[in-house]
C-alpha cells in the first residue's frame, strides 16, 4: 500500500491530466493540538470527491462546500495560492472539531500544473529525495534534489516540503512473527521485503505484496540500499543470521535497528557483537532489543503490535525510550 502523500499526489496528477479542477491543500502551520501534522494534504476535486485529509474531516467538509460547485460553492479559480486558517476562536474549533485551542493554518493550491506533478512522481518512483519549493505571491513551484530529509517549513511567503522514497523495511527471518509485522508494515505505507536463507521458511511465505529475498543477510542489509527512510528488524532467533545483519545494519543510516529477543538473550546478544566483534557500547546504542513497547503481548500477532508501534513512534520521533518500556514491565512484573 502507498504512502498517503504518494496517492494524494498521484490521484491530483491523474485528475488534473484528464482535465479536471483540483484544489491541493497542505497544512502549513499549527498551533496547539492539530489532528493532521504539518505537510498532510488533500486533494479536491471540484465535483467534491476527495483523496487524503487534512484534519478530522469538518475542515474537509468546509472546503468542499466553500469551493466545489457541486455542493453550491464557488467554482476553483486559477489565483495564486491562499492560505486559510481554521479554528482561531474556541466556537470555531469546536465548529470544525479541532482540539482545545487548535488553530491549524493550510496552502490551498489551485490547479497545480499536472506536469509538475508528474515530474515530481517520476523521481519519487526512482527513489529520490525531492524537495518542494512553491512560491506564494506566484504560485511558482521548483522541484531540487536533496540528500538530506528535511523538516516541513513555511514562511509566509514560500513552502518548503521534502518528499521521497516511501519508508522500508526489511526483515530478517521469515516466519509467523515476520508475516503479521509485514501485513501492518505495508497498511502504514512501508514498502516491505523480508530476508531468509532457508528454503523451508522463505517458500512458504504468504503474504502478498512483499520482496522476497535469498541470501545470506549481511550480504542482503548490505546490497539493500539502506538510508535514512530504512528500518531493518532481525526476527530469525538464530544468531547466525540475525547477529550478521545487524553488525552491517549498525554502520548504516537506517533510522531503526532491532532484533527480537528476551531482554537475556538481548543482553547475550550485545556482549557476543562486543567480544567477538568489536563492538562497543556506544555503537550499540541504536539497537533495540528486545524490540516492542510493553503491551504484555504474548501472541506472533500482539507482538508485531508492539514492534510496529514502536518503529512508528521511532520514525515519528516520538519520545518513548526503551526504559519506559523496561520499568513498565518490571513493575507489572512485581
Amino acid at each position: 500500500m502507498e504512502s498517503i502523500d504518494l496517492l494524494v499526489l498521484r490521484t491530483a496528477r491523474d485528475w488534473l491530466a484528464a482535465g479536471e479542477r483540483v484544489l491541493l491543500a497542505t497544512v502549513a502551520r499549527t498551533w496547539g493540538s492539530s489532528p493532521r501534522p504539518t505537510g498532510s494534504m488533500m486533494a479536491l476535486r471540484d465535483d467534491g470527491r476527495v483523496m487524503g485529509s487534512v484534519s478530522g474531516g469538518c475542515i474537509e467538509d468546509d472546503l468542499i462546500h466553500r469551493y466545489t460547485t457541486a455542493h453550491g460553492g464557488s467554482a476553483f479559480s486559477d489565483s495564486a495560492p491562499q492560505v486559510v486558517r481554521y479554528g482561531v476562536s474556541a466556537d470555531e474549533a469546536h465548529r470544525f472539531g479541532l482540539p482545545c485551542g487548535g488553530t491549524l493554518e493550510l496552502i490551498l493550491e489551485f490547479n497545480p500544473a499536472w506536469q509538475s506533478l508528474d515530474e515530481l512522481l517520476a523521481q519519487l518512483d526512482a527513489g529520490q529525495l525531492v524537495r518542494r519549493r512553491l512560491a506564494l505571491e506566484s504560485g511558482q513551484v521548483m522541484l531540487e534534489p536533496t540528500a538530506t530529509p528535511e523538516q516541513f517549513s513555511f514562511d509566509g511567503a514560500q513552502m518548503l516540503n521534502t518528499l521521497g522514497p516511501g519508508y522500508r523495511m526489511l526483515m530478517i527471518g521469515a516466519g509467523a512473527l515476520a508475516e503479521y509485522l509485514a501485513t501492518m508494515a505495508l497498511f502504514n505505507g512501508f514498502k516491505v521485503a523480508v530476508c531468509d536463507p532457508r528454503p523451508e521458511y522463505i517458500e512458504t511465505w504468504a503474504v502478498d505484496g512483499v520482496e522476497r529475498i535469498v541470501g545470506m543477510p549481511d550480504d542482503v542489509v548490505r546490497d539493500f540500499a539502506v538510508d535514512l527512510r530504512t528500518c531493518i528488524v532481525a526476527l530469525s532467533h538464530d544468531p547466525k543470521l540475525d547477529d550478521l545483519a545487524l553488525l552491517e545494519a549498525l554502520h548504516g543510516p537506517a533510522f531503526y535497528i532491532g532484533a527480537i529477543g528476551s531482554r537475556r538473550n538481548s543482553q547475550l546478544r550485545r556482549e557476543r557483537l562486543i567480544e567477538h566483534f568489536g563492538e562497543t557500547e556506544a555503537s550499540l546504542e541504536r539497537l533495540h532489543g528486545p524490540i516492542g513497547l510493553y503491551i504484555g503481548s504474548k501472541t506472533p500477532a500482539e507482538i508485531a503490535v508492539s514492534v510496529m508501534a514502536e518503529i512508528l513512534a521511532v520514525k515519528n520521533g516520538a519520545n518513548l525510550p526503551k526504559a519506559f518500556s523496561i520499568a513498565r514491565a518490571k513493575a507489572l512484573a512485581e
